[in-house]
């Protein structure tokens, strides 16, 4: 983040966000201009509390993003490192502009500190609520920044026992380790970075890792991040992300969300970016319009795993594969969900075992891995627990399944509706996040 006063945070660049903003909000445009959508800020740790000091600097930096727009020079660098956002898009975002009153912010205070708010003292703990309303290609690019900018301000202003001693070398280890083990893996951090600094020191790191052992058998892909693509010359990565099977199944049904939004994201990307993510609504619901066309499993590049259990995903992904008669061994796996060393490795091994390709993006145990100074760094410093969420599209409400079945986001009936369609099961243990 690039800090225009010490009170204010704010994105270094209009594109200090990730690819798939891009990538969706194009797509958006072309499939649903006008379309309303809304978005909708969780914070799933409830024992970990923002200050009414906190909130404040957020509400004036969230206030101050209209001042953000494409430089020429960006432009010119898109349309060259990305070729498949047309010019009519990158007109479209050099006119773009965010709308602070799209953003409806609040701050709740928790019961015990009820009369420190009423004399307002900064010290006051309570819960963030933020929502996005507005023309869904405007509120697509809210949420990556947004909670960007919230992070930083928290672990500079609530929890600032930390210190950033020792960052670059921890992530250059971790890249060190990858690399010489054979892993093909991007940096995924932005959303949950500790700092912007944190996140730049992070892409040295991984960068000169890759230098100095460049007979290693991995590779660093490059970075979800546009700005630091940009700035280290390496190749921006991504394709989909939930909200784009979200928004779709709200608005042409759920029973074939997964295959129409595919059918609908290969009319703008027909030979590009085709990684399919499979778990919005469970991934045995996604096989169900998988295995119902087998051109989607021919053509695109691979599947990503981004919930449940990953050690199960592989083998299944194989007897997918295996009935629709489509070799495996030519297809990718992207892992990307909470991902760290030990993790990586292990899925690497086992996708050589099975034959798969594999990658990694790897994003908070890079970004965000710091520990407690007071305890010596016994314990860690905990990132933030959070998510921001399509919550609805046209005024329809739109919900995440995920495989943690149990574990869902969005409106409550609209989830016991989807699950009901998928057969997937209710039961007293489900927990909705709305």
């Amino acid at each position: 983040m690039s800090t225009q006063t010490s009170d204010v945070v704010l994105p270094a660049s209009l594109l200090d966000t990730d690819l798939y903003k891009f990538t969706m909000q194009q797509a958006v445009l072309h499939h649903f201009p006008g379309v309303e959508g809304t978005y909708r800020f969780t914070h799933r740790d409830k024992d970990v509390f923002f200050t009414r000091e906190c909130f404040e600097r957020f509400e004036r930096s969230a206030s101050q993003f209209d001042k953000l727009q494409l430089k020429p020079e960006e432009r010119e660098w898109l349309s060259k490192a990305c070729p498949y956002l047309k010019p009519n898009y990158l007109d479209y975002l050099s006119s773009y502009r965010f709308k602070p009153e799209q953003l409806r912010l609040r701050f709740e205070p928790i019961p015990e500190d009820a009369d420190k708010d009423a004399r307002r003292e900064p010290s006051t703990r309570g819960h963030i609520r933020i929502d996005a309303e507005g023309p869904w290609q405007e509120t697509i690019l809210w949420e990556v920044p947004l909670m960007a900018c919230l992070s930083e301000i928290y672990f500079t202003t609530v929890d600032k026992d930390w210190s950033y001693d020792g960052q670059e070398e921890q992530a250059y280890e971790k890249a060190k380790m990858l690399l010489e083990a054979g892993c093909t893996f991007s940096e995924f951090g932005t959303r949950r970075r500790r700092s912007y600094h944190t996140q730049d020191v992070i892409m040295k790191a991984i960068l000169r890792a890759q230098s100095d052992v460049s007979n290693a058998p991995g590779k660093v892909t490059g970075t979800s991040n546009m700005h630091f693509a940009m700035k280290y010359n390496v190749v921006p990565v991504g394709t989909i992300a939930h909200e784009w099977f979200m928004g779709v199944g709200a608005l042409k049904g759920y029973e074939h969300a997964n295959g129409t939004a595919l059918k609908l994201w290969e009319d703008v990307y027909p030979n590009v970016l085709q990684i399919a993510l499979t778990d919005t609504f469970s991934t045995e619901a996604f096989y169900k319009d998988f295995l119902a066309d087998p051109h989607y499993a021919r053509q695109w590049t691979g599947l990503r795993q981004d919930s449940g259990d990953p050690f199960i995903f592989a083998p299944r992904a194989k007897e997918i594969y295996q009935q629709l008669g489509v070799d495996h061994t030519t297809k990718t796996i992207i892992f990307s969900d909470s991902l760290n060393v030990e993790k990586a490795l292990k899925l690497k091994k086992q996708c050589d075992e099975i034959g798969f390709k594999c990658a990694f993006g790897i994003g908070t145990s890079l970004s965000n891995d710091f520990k407690r100074v007071s305890d010596g760094g016994k314990e860690k410093s905990r990132a933030l627990n959070m998510v921001i969420k399509l919550s609805s599209v046209d005024g329809k409400p739109t919900v995440k399944i995920s495989d943690e079945i149990t574990k869902n986001t969005g409106d409550p009936a609209t989830v016991r509706l989807v699950k009901g369609i998928f057969g997937i099961p209710i039961t007293d243990k489900d927990e909705v996040i709305h």
